[in-house]
């Protein structure tokens, strides 16, 4: 029995229903017994799908412009961005290890239903702006590679569902290694192309030092906003809560501390290296299209026919929309189990794995074709700037109520966030809340 879980049931309205997942909870053993290492690899894996969230066809349009307009400036905002989601990726860990719950499932135990019904409605939108991103995203590879139609690409994007389903099938280490090979892909393939473009490095690390002119230069000020503004995903905030407990690390107090420390391990390198596929977008646009004067390349498509003219090589193009395909494959695994954990997690409703995968993307199917169809590729780019506004407008109702959990003694127990982490969280969320507001007002305003 989890006395420790059940003495934290006291701070909330509900008591702990199912677990998060149930299929796959705690279904990964972590040995006590073995070395710090082999303890620490058992954790390996729930932070690289959440980095996957990172990395979506949105960062790869705003890093693209950053790079290309104002060379390698923004890339302190591409740190800053990333020690915001370290901070609040740790936070998901500690509640779902400290409580037992997810963050759907905390938001329905601790809010009243006319609260926490019109959070499940924001959440569920989220998720569906991340899928027509993803399903752009993978059009567009699809089109880059094999010359498909952007059209056609988008219908083939359902069958994504399947490669879902087996993989869950084979048991959760099994959709880990799939996303963490396809990242390994990514990263092979930014470093080609980084090594063909012959950056200037000295600029490089002169980029992770924040100057004034971010904030003085009113375009650079609206580049760094888009950057900040579509890093951190609110699905990703669910996601992380959910999987995280797919591991069995035990119910005594010292073992949920030493849990909470692997996990936080796992998510801070995984997030570091989101960071690095994130600053390499920026930094191929700086040294491919910046410093020959091209400063306007902002669309995905655009960016993959200028590669091979400016690095002299045919491979450079393919080599890009192989890693584009690859993200989006990646961001179709995360996007289903986040869906998954909000619907169990509010709803207490559970749907195969594959009926909710594909009620989601039909539903992201439908504007992305229509807007294919009819504006073609500048309308896709709309799109997917659309999508970040929504994503980003979103993201405050994941962010608070998880500072508020994780702030609270009676919620948290002993595991409750230290006050200058909780601190820390609190001044994101604002930071972040302000951002999107100001986000809101400048799409408003054209």
């Amino acid at each position: 029995m989890d006395v420790l879980g059940s003495k934290q049931d006291s701070g909330w309205r509900n008591k702990r229903g199912e677990a998060s997942l149930s299929d796959v909870h705690r279904s990964i053993n972590v040995s006590q017994s073995g070395s710090r290492w082999r303890r620490l690899a058992a954790f390996a894996g729930p932070g690289y799908l959440v980095a996957v969230g990172y990395m979506d066809p949105g960062n790869w349009a705003t890093s693209l412009a950053g790079g290309s307009k104002f060379g390698y400036a923004l890339l302190a905002v591409a740190l800053l961005s990333n020690l915001m989601a370290i901070v609040l990726q740790s936070l998901c860990a500690r509640l779902a290890i400290a409580s037992g719950r997810d963050l759907a499932q905390a938001c329905r135990d601790a809010f009243p239903k006319w609260v926490s019904i019109p959070l499940w409605a924001l959440a569920e939108i989220a998720i569906i702006a991340t899928d027509i991103a993803e399903v752009i995203g993978t059009a567009i590879g699809l089109n880059l590679i094999f010359g498909i139609p952007l059209e056609l690409g988008v219908l083939i994007t359902a069958l994504d569902v399947f490669i879902i389903l087996y993989l869950q099938k084979m048991g959760f280490r099994w959709v880990e290694a799939f996303i963490i090979t396809l990242l390994g892909v990514i990263a092979v393939c930014f470093g080609i192309q980084i090594f063909l473009a012959d950056p200037q490095w000295g600029g490089v690390i002169r980029g992770f030092f924040p100057t004034t002119e971010i904030v003085t230069n009113p375009e650079m000020l609206y580049l760094a906003l888009g950057i900040l503004g579509a890093t951190v995903m609110p699905h990703n905030l669910y996601l992380h809560s959910g999987i995280v407990q797919t591991r069995n690390y035990g119910h005594t107090l010292p073992e949920k501390k030493q849990a909470l420390t692997y996990a936080t391990i796992d998510s801070t390198v995984a997030l570091c290296f989101a960071l690095l596929i994130n600053a390499s977008i920026l930094i191929l646009a700086a040294a491919a299209f910046n410093s020959t004067g091209r400063t306007e390349v902002a669309e995905l498509g655009e960016a993959h026919s200028l590669l091979a003219p400016l690095l002299g090589l045919a491979i450079a193009p393919t080599l890009f929309g192989i890693a584009l395909l690859c993200c989006g494959l990646n961001s179709t695994v995360t996007a289903t189990l986040a869906g998954q954990i909000v619907m169990e997690g509010f709803l207490k409703m559970k749907l195969q794995p594959w009926i909710r995968r594909l009620i989601t993307r039909a539903i992201a199917i439908i504007p992305a074709a229509f807007v294919t169809i009819w504006y073609g590729d500048a309308g896709t780019a709309e799109l997917l700037i659309l999508t970040q506004v929504v994503l980003s407008l979103q993201l405050s109702f994941a962010v608070f109520p998880l500072v508020m959990f994780t702030a609270s003694k009676a919620k948290m127990g002993e595991l409750v966030a230290p006050i200058w982490l909780s601190g820390t969280a609190w001044l994101i969320a604002v930071v972040i809340a302000g951002l999107n507001v100001k986000l809101l007002v400048d799409f408003v305003s054209g």
